[in-house]
């Protein structure tokens, strides 16, 4: 199992991406969450199996098509055992 936080730049806030995110982490099967910040920024945590979190980084990436994504920031973290995807 494999836990990322992740930072998305851009014009990511009011375009649907956490909405979006939220479908792409359950196609994908993973759990975690999605909130905005106040700085205009998206922040993501994502766990569950290696290959569905690398595809998960990856749709962060160019996220829905009404998002303009600048810049991704990834950390790997502990995983928590979460068992849901949710907007926090």
């Amino acid at each position: 199992m494999t836990s990322k936080h992740i930072v998305v730049q851009g014009r990511v806030q009011g375009v649907n991406f956490r909405s979006a995110a939220e479908d792409a982490a359950n196609d994908l099967g993973v759990a975690g969450w999605v909130r905005n910040r106040d700085d205009g920024t998206v922040e993501m945590l994502v766990e569950g199996d290696d290959a569905a979190v690398d595809r998960m980084v990856e749709w962060a990436r160019q996220g829905p098509s009404s998002a303009a994504v600048t810049g991704v920031d990834v950390t790997d973290t502990e995983p928590q055992g979460l068992e849901s995807f949710e907007q926090a």
